[in-house]
């Protein structure tokens, strides 16, 4: 697989604010347990965006303050096709405005279960839980050669080295931190 070397070049300036739809973790779990009664599992996609730097892989990700780092992503309507709402979430979140970006979205890295209302999550099911409350899929993605991006003002895009994500669940959460060992099945030409 190819990727495209990362410059801090490529952020051309900020747009407005992105915000999460729960004020705080009690009232996305909250709207999670509402929606569940007529949705039905939460199904979430994610972009992993792999880019290198000093010839080392990175992944993009979205930085929250000081310690909060995230990948891009959203939660798929019903009915609506998960590659298509992933690629219309990367736009919102990275594109500038009246650009068309061409994200390719080559295959599916991983799935995360969350089987009840906490945060806990796993990368399967557990043989107790019947109906888990969400399903998180991350798929690796192409990073177009030339498109710059705006960052949402209340985020900062950063490029975190697969050696820093190692293994460091304290630092980045329990799936982020997993990257590496799941990027690991990849051979990666740097460009």
């Amino acid at each position: 697989m190819r990727f495209v070397c990362w410059y801090q070049r490529r952020v051309r300036g900020t747009k407005d604010p992105q915000y999460e739809k729960d004020a705080s973790v009690a009232a996305r779990f909250q709207r999670m347990r509402d929606e569940y009664v007529t949705l039905g599992t939460r199904k979430t996609v994610e972009g992993v965006l792999l880019v290198h730097e000093h010839n080392l892989p990175h992944i993009l990700l979205l930085q929250l303050g000081t310690s909060f780092f995230k990948l891009p992503g959203a939660e798929v309507a019903p009915g609506e096709d998960e590659v298509e709402c992933l690629k219309k979430c990367l736009t919102e979140t990275l594109g500038r405005q009246g650009d068309t970006i061409q994200w390719g979205i080559d295959e599916l890295i991983c799935n995360w279960w969350r089987p009840n209302y906490e945060p806990p999550q796993y990368p399967y099911i557990p043989p107790h839980v019947t109906k888990p409350k969400e399903h998180r899929r991350l798929f690796l993605c192409r990073l177009p050669e030339r498109a710059m991006f705006a960052v949402p003002r209340n985020y900062k895009l950063v490029a975190a080295p697969l050696f820093e994500l190692y293994d460091n669940s304290n630092g980045y959460g329990p799936v982020i931190s997993t990257l590496p060992q799941n990027l690991s099945r990849f051979s990666f030409v740097y460009a």
